[in-house]
């Protein structure tokens, strides 16, 4: 049911419709806030992940 769920054309109008709401310029600003938070949820993750083992074996 959902297989193919996004062609190439539904991503272009998405793309229109959040350029129409926001306006071009503040498009990077958006990508560049979007990637900062990418790094710290990613870097979050390896901590925890990191940190739940060494909590284990001191049990």
């Amino acid at each position: 049911m959902l297989r193919n769920a996004f062609e190439p054309w539904h991503l272009l109008v998405i793309l229109a419709v959040l350029v129409l709401l926001f306006g071009a310029k503040k498009m990077p600003d958006m990508a560049r806030g979007l990637g900062r938070s990418m790094r710290i949820l990613k870097s979050e993750a390896k901590a925890l992940k990191d940190e739940q083992p060494s909590e284990a074996s001191s049990r």
